[in-house]
C-alpha cells in the first residue's frame, strides 16, 4: 500500500470519529430525556391507578339555586381542590359559578387527602346531571342521585 492509501484511510478514520464525538452526547441526552418520560408516565398511571372518589351526596336547594356536591376521596392518592374539576349538565363550572369549597370543614384547604370530604356549592339553576373530574382524568358522574330541596 502506497501512502496515498494509507493517508485517506487515517483521513476517513478520523472523520468517522469526529461525526461519533459529535452523534454519541446528542443521542445519549434523548435516550435520558426518553427514559425520564418514560419514568413520569408510569408514575401518573400509578396515580390514577391509586385514584378514588366517590360522590356521597348532591343535594339542590331550588329557592337558593345551589347545588352542594360531598365527594369522599376512597382512594389512597392527594389530590388538587383547585384541580378538581365540575361539569353540570355538560358544562364545566369555573371559579365565578362556585361560590365555595371546604375539605372537612376548612375553606383554605388546597390539599383533598384520602379519607377527607370535599364540599362544593355551586350556583346553578335546575342540574340533572353531574360530572366530578380529578386532576389526573378519573371521574364519578351522577344524574339520578341529585337530591332537590
Amino acid at each position: 500500500m502506497g501512502f496515498s492509501v494509507s493517508g485517506s484511510a487515517a483521513i476517513v478514520f478520523v472523520g468517522v470519529m469526529v461525526a461519533a464525538g459529535i452523534a454519541v452526547p446528542s443521542l445519549v441526552g434523548s435516550m435520558g430525556a426518553l427514559a425520564d418520560s418514560q419514568g413520569e408516565q408510569v408514575d401518573r398511571g400509578i396515580d390514577a391507578l391509586n385514584t378514588e372518589f366517590e360522590i356521597t351526596s348532591a343535594t339542590y336547594d331550588s329557592n337558593n339555586t345551589e347545588l352542594t356536591l360531598e365527594l369522599r376521596n376512597t382512594g389512597s392518592t392527594t389530590l388538587g381542590v383547585n384541580e378538581t374539576s365540575v361539569l353540570v349538565d355538560g358544562t364545566i363550572q369555573r371559579d365565578a359559578d362556585i361560590q365555595s369549597t371546604d375539605v372537612d370543614g376548612d375553606s383554605t384547604a388546597a390539599l383533598w387527602l384520602p379519607g377527607q370530604t370535599l364540599t362544593i356549592e355551586i350556583d346553578y339553576s335546575g342540574p340533572n346531571r353531574v360530572k366530578v373530574v380529578a386532576e389526573n382524568g378519573i371521574a364519578e358522574t351522577v344524574s339520578d342521585g341529585i337530591v332537590v330541596v
